[in-house]
């Protein structure tokens, strides 16, 4: 679709070039339609308009628009400083230290609202306010304070890749490109605005955000925009844990996680992000189970079922949790405590790299110890495992191990006939008692010595 309005429109009138003039589509020449913006996000920009300023839909919902993809939410990019936003709607609030924005409430829906952005520059040290200003950054060239306001043509050059810095404004209807977004999207290119390394020096995390972008859009990374990521990827390095780990998790929860871990390898990205992506795809044992959680998340996110980042990551990590239960194993460790050593091992491993959010760390574990009881099929075990409140999503985990070859296929077979048929049947269908058993000690009179002890055969009967 957009390919056939882009060959229509480019040769119809000269394209303007100067950063602040850009070129400006007419609802007779791009598919979006206001309907397709969402109600709170529409009243948003028109109050603000309304009130004097301009209001647009900005980023990535345009550009999904534009791919005939629905957008998961819909910001919106102002002239109005946020004090100015909220003092325009009633359900509101200001939020952010870095850079304030307005959350703006319409029913169950949060439309975040922003002022136009503009490089941050300081005064000379020295007090000389002629001499060159520069972007507050750390030695490494990260930008740590970007708090100032601008002009709409400069929060364009301020955002990531071309795609992303497209505006609609659904009063109009127009589509506004400062950066020549919508040529990239015809040619299908991912293009950093401004020196690619210079960009990645002032936020490392645009490099994930390219490998993402890419798989989920079905784009070629720019070469000038993909060199410099080899020799800057060390830069991922100074990067807080927590936006890290943010980041991660949009690629793994994208819908496109296979194709986004593809790409991610494809630039070297990889390692040391996370120890199941460093080993856990190349283990000839675990990696086929942890791509069957990928491509399991991918399809009931794209089937809009709800998933869940702990069942995802406990999947990634249980590579990692089985070769250590195994070493413990044979160590000489019973098999539970042995399993909960292995746990704390790959979770300290995983903190040491990248820590994963301990609100995550009580469902993963769950997770994990339930395993070893799907392969307990008499007594009234499975009974008890029935009953446990993860035991639907503890069983999806063992049947993609089964399906992967990392369990035992005909016990998960078992496991989905068990939950359908009724009690009778259930009893019928319970095994030997074949776990570990325990030594039973024998009660009744204590026989006096000489008349049999511990080594007297046991009379007839017993």
């Amino acid at each position: 679709m957009i390919t056939n309005f882009i060959n229509r429109v480019f040769g119809r009138g000269k394209r303007k070039t100067a950063p602040d003039k850009p070129v400006i589509w007419g609802p007779d020449r791009h598919p979006i339609r206001k309907e397709l913006i969402s109600r709170g996000a529409r009243k948003t920009c028109e109050e603000l308009q309304r009130a004097g300023h301009t209001a647009f839909v900005v980023g990535g919902a345009v550009r999904d628009l534009l791919l005939g993809m629905r957008p998961k939410d819909f910001d919106v990019a102002t002239s109005a400083h946020p004090d100015e936003v909220r003092a325009l709607f009633r359900r509101s609030r200001i939020i952010g230290r870095r850079f304030q924005i307005v959350h703006v409430m319409w029913g169950a829906e949060t439309v975040e609202t922003s002022t136009y952005r503009a490089h941050f520059t300081v005064k000379d040290p020295e007090g000389d306010e002629d001499a060159p200003k520069k972007d507050k950054q750390d030695e490494h060239g990260r930008v740590l304070s970007d708090n100032v306001f601008g002009t709409q043509a400069e929060d364009a050059v301020r955002r990531d890749f071309t795609v992303n810095a497209l505006f609609y404004d659904p009063v109009k209807e127009e589509v506004w490109d400062f950066q020549h977004g919508l040529k990239d999207l015809e040619a299908k290119k991912l293009v950093m605005i401004g020196d690619p390394a210079t960009r990645y020096r002032e936020d490392p995390v645009r490099m994930l955000r390219a490998a993402r972008l890419s798989a989920k859009l079905g784009l070629t990374i720019d070469p000038a925009t993909a060199t410099p990521i080899r020799e800057l990827k060390h830069l991922l390095e100074n990067v807080p844990q927590a936006r890290l780990f943010e980041e991660i998790l949009k690629l793994l929860l994208s819908g496109n996680a296979v194709a986004c871990v593809q790409r991610l390898r494809e630039l070297d990205l990889h390692h040391g992000l996370l120890p199941l992506l460093d080993d856990a795809l190349d283990d000839p044992h675990t990696g086929p189970f942890a791509m069957a959680a990928l491509k399991a998340t991918d399809e009931r996110l794209r089937a809009d079922r709800p998933v869940s980042p702990a069942f995802l990551l406990a999947a990634l990590l249980w590579g990692r949790v089985e070769r250590r239960w195994k070493h413990y194993e044979e160590k000489g460790q019973p098999p539970s405590p042995a399993l909960h050593a292995a746990m704390h091992d790959a979770l300290d491993a995983q903190r040491g790299t990248l820590a994963i959010p301990r609100r995550f760390d009580a469902t993963m574990k769950e997770l994990w110890l339930l395993q070893p009881r799907f392969l307990q099929r008499g007594g009234t075990r499975p009974f008890r495992l029935l009953e446990h409140p993860k035991f639907r999503a503890a069983f999806d985990f063992f049947e993609l191990r089964a399906q992967a070859g990392d369990a035992p296929l005909e016990a998960a077979e078992w496991w989905a006939r068990f939950q359908d048929v009724e009690g009778g049947e259930r009893e019928r269908m319970l095994h030997a008692d074949d776990g570990p058993k325990k030594k039973r000690r024998r009660r009744g009179k204590r026989r006096p010595a000489g008349e049999g002890g511990p080594d007297a055969a046991p009379e007839s009967g017993e």
